[in-house]
């Protein structure tokens, strides 16, 4: 009951809209996507996987403008052509495919594994490779 206060009392103050409301399902869903398709060991990924602002929305972060680039419909095809195309996307030295696979963020040079590129491509090939993200 509370929520449902908190949304009407920011509806009748002009703060959601419903189209805002309808696009948080959506990028959800795009969310929960990539937390299945990733492996991800937590059920939830944040906004700044993607995106510059924790809240997301624009600007995106240079993965996310990868992302973007490879989005025609099909987000989990994405996901894995984003991966594919073995970029550096925050030139931090890791490849995409390797920070995803190290649970470190793809497109945050500040955020980076904490083992050599070497060792932890060697792991990567070991488990299957961007294989194993294949929709």
């Amino acid at each position: 009951m509370r929520n449902i206060r908190f949304v009407l009392a920011a509806l009748a103050l002009g703060g959601l809209g419903f189209s805002q409301l309808g696009s948080v399902s959506a990028f959800g869903a795009y969310r929960e996507q990539a937390v299945k398709q990733f492996k991800l060991t937590n059920n939830r990924i944040g906004c700044t996987y993607c995106h510059v602002s924790a809240d997301g929305g624009a600007p995106w972060n240079p993965f996310g403008q990868r992302l973007q680039n490879n989005l025609s419909g099909d987000i989990s095809k994405a996901l894995y052509e984003t991966l594919a195309e073995k970029k550096d996307s925050d030139g931090d030295g890791y490849l995409d495919m390797l920070e995803v696979f190290a649970g470190s963020l793809p497109g945050n040079k500040d955020s980076a594994p904490l083992v050599t590129a070497a060792a932890l491509a060697a792991a990567f090939e070991k488990a299957g490779g961007v294989d194993q993200y294949k929709p």
